[in-house]
C-alpha cells in the first residue's frame, strides 16, 4: 500500500498507478518544487522495517534555468523502489528523455526486479551497466533527431533500495557518520577516482586543461554529450573555427574511445540496523556542504520534527544560503528505523575540531620560531 503525501498542488498532477504503485516526478513550471512520498512496504522488502520514508526537493538556483529533476518510483521492480538525481547541462532535453527512458530500460534488464532478488550482483552490474548504455544510445539518437539542445547531457545518481539491500547510492548515514558510496567523476583532483578518469580521457585522446576536458566540460561521466562522443571530430573543427585551437593542433590528435562516458560505478550494500537514512542529491548541495555537514543537518532536522520532507527541503535551502550557484535537487529516504525523538543533537565532531585547531596553532608557532631565527 502508498500513500502520497504530497503539496495539494502535486498531489492533484500524480497518477496513482494502483496496487501499491506510486510515481513521483517534479514539475518544471516553477522554480521551487517539492515532493514527497511514503511507501509502506512489509518488513520482508526492509530489512525488519515497516516503511520507507521519502522526501525529495529540486530548487532552482542563481542559473537561469531549472535542468535538474527528480524520480521517484515504486512500480515494476518487484518490491524494490527507485530513486535518481539527474543534473542538466547546455539544456534540458537530455534529462527530460532520462527520467522515463532510465526507468524503463533497467526495468527491462533487470527483467522487473527479478534480478534484483536474485543475489547476483554480477548479473546485477552487467544489467544496470548495459541499460545505462542503451539508453545514452537512444538518447544520442533523439537528441539528433529533434534538433534541439544537441549538445545537452545529464549526469545522474540512482539507487535500487528494498530487501535489505542498496545498489548504486552517493551516501548513507550509519549512526550519524556520513558514508560516502561513490565518488565524484570529475576530471581534476587528487582523489583516487580523479585521476583515473584523467588516465582514461588521456588515453581515449583527450586533454585537459583547468580542470575541463578540451578545456570544455567538467564532468567525464555523464550521458548526453554527443560531441564528447560519436561527434569529437566535429568539435576539433569548431573549435578551429572558434579560434580555441589550430589546424595543427587538432592534426595531431587521435581520439581511440569517447571523451566522456555513462558507465555508472556501481555498488552494493546490505543495509544493517545502523544505516539511517540514504542521501541521493546533485552537486549543487555536493559543492557547497561536506557530507558529513549534510548528514549531521538532516539528523538534527529529523530529530527536530521527524519529517523527512520537510528535513530535504530544509537542507536545499540551507545549501542555498551559502551562496550556492547551482540548481539543487535532493531525495532523502528515511529508513524508519530510528526513534529520531530519543536521538541527541549531533554538531561538529569535537576533538577533531580541537585537533585541527591545535594543529593550526603549532604551524603558526613554528613559523614564528623559524621567522626569528632568519631574523637574527
Amino acid at each position: 500500500m502508498a500513500a502520497a503525501l504530497l503539496s495539494p498542488q502535486l498531489q492533484r498532477s500524480l497518477p496513482n498507478l494502483g496496487g501499491g504503485i506510486t510515481s513521483v516526478r517534479t514539475r518544471r513550471t516553477r522554480p521551487r518544487q517539492c515532493s514527497a512520498i511514503a511507501v509502506d512496504v512489509p518488513s520482508s522488502l526492509a530489512g525488519g522495517v515497516s516503511g520507507v520514508r521519502w522526501g525529495s526537493s529540486s530548487v532552482q538556483g542563481r542559473r537561469s534555468e531549472m535542468e535538474d529533476d527528480v524520480v521517484l518510483r515504486s512500480d515494476g521492480l518487484d518490491g524494490f523502489a527507485f530513486a535518481a538525481v539527474f543534473d542538466g547541462h547546455a539544456g534540458f532535453s537530455s534529462v527530460e528523455f532520462l527520467r522515463d527512458e532510465l526507468y524503463n530500460e533497467c526495468v527491462e534488464v533487470l527483467q522487473g526486479g527479478l534480478l534484483l532478488t536474485s543475489k547476483n550482483f554480477d548479473a546485477i552490474k552487467a544489467g544496470i551497466a548495459k541499460a545505462f548504455e542503451t539508453v545514452d544510445k537512444k538518447l544520442l539518437t533523439w537528441l539528433e533527431q529533434i534538433g534541439k539542445d544537441v549538445d545537452s547531457g545529464a549526469t545522474a545518481t540512482v539507487m535500487f533500495l528494498g530487501k535489505g539491500v542498496l545498489i548504486i547510492s552517493h551516501v548513507i548515514s550509519r549512526t550519524g557518520k556520513a558514508e560516502i558510496l561513490t565518488g565524484p567523476h570529475r576530471p581534476y583532483g587528487n582523489n583516487r577516482v580523479s585521476l583515473e578518469e584523467v588516465k582514461r580521457i588521456r588515453a581515449a585522446g583527450g586533454w585537459i586543461v583547468d580542470g575541463r576536458i578540451c578545456g570544455d566540460i567538467s564532468v567525464s561521466r555523464a550521458f548526453g554529450d554527443i560531441r564528447f562522443k560519436t561527434k569529437k571530430n566535429e568539435m576539433l573543427k569548431k573549435g578551429v573555427e572558434e579560434g580555441r585551437w589550430t589546424e595543427k593542433f587538432i592534426s595531431r590528435i587521435r581520439f581511440k574511445d569517447d571523451l566522456v562516458t555513462s558507465s555508472p560505478d556501481i555498488y552494493q550494500l546490505d543495509l544493517g540496523s545502523d544505516v539511517e537514512f540514504i542521501l541521493l542529491a546533485s552537486d549543487g548541495l555536493w559543492d557547497y556542504m561536506k557530507s558529513s555537514d549534510a548528514v549531521t543537518f538532516v539528523r538534527n532536522q529529523l530529530r527536530q520534527h521527524g519529517d523527512v520532507q520537510l528535513a530535504c527541503e530544509a537542507l536545499a535551502q540551507a545549501t542555498l544560503d551559502r551562496q550556492s550557484q547551482d540548481n539543487i535537487s535532493i531525495v532523502i529516504a528515511d529508513l524508519g528505523r530510528t526513534d529520531w525523538q530519543s536521538v541527541p543533537p549531533q554538531g561538529p565532531n569535537f576533538f577533531y575540531e580541537m585537533s585541527q585547531a591545535f594543529a593550526t596553532v603549532g604551524i603558526v608557532s613554528l613559523g614564528i620560531w623559524i621567522s626569528s631565527f632568519l631574523l637574527v
